[in-house]
């Protein structure tokens, strides 16, 4: 099992920039593929970004393609979602997932067991 815990957000202009912290505790943190999703107030939680054990395969939602980057650090058992040129419509709770599952990265809530509590960003305009 692993516990995640969500740091970074806060209020931003639009145009401006973030960086999201997710720390892991518990088993390995090189175990688990991790994933950030979002949810607005009245809408569905949606997928973010997602990367593989190693970092080294990406997958994004269309709306963040080219704006948002995921990594991590195994080391520090930490991932972090940068976000730049941010919208109003980017403004959400932000949560981290962890995933043990090992086919292919699919941006698909379900296949995510852990999930942290989540950060509030927003957007003005």
């Amino acid at each position: 099992q692993v516990q995640l815990v969500e740091s970074g957000g806060g209020l931003v202009q639009a145009g401006g920039s973030l960086r999201l912290s997710c720390a892991a505790s518990g088993r390995p943190f090189s175990s688990y593929r991790m994933g950030w999703f979002r949810q607005a107030p009245g809408k569905e939680r949606e997928f973010v970004a997602a990367l593989s054990r190693n970092g080294g395969d990406t997958i994004y939602g269309d709306s963040v393609k080219g704006r948002f980057t995921i990594s991590r650090d195994n080391a520090k058992n930490t991932v972090y979602l940068h976000m730049n040129s941010l919208k109003p419509e980017d403004t959400a709770v932000y949560y981290c997932a962890a995933s043990s599952r090992w086919a292919v990265l699919r941006p698909v809530s379900d296949d995510y067991e852990y999930w942290g509590q989540g950060t509030q960003v927003t957007v003005s305009s």
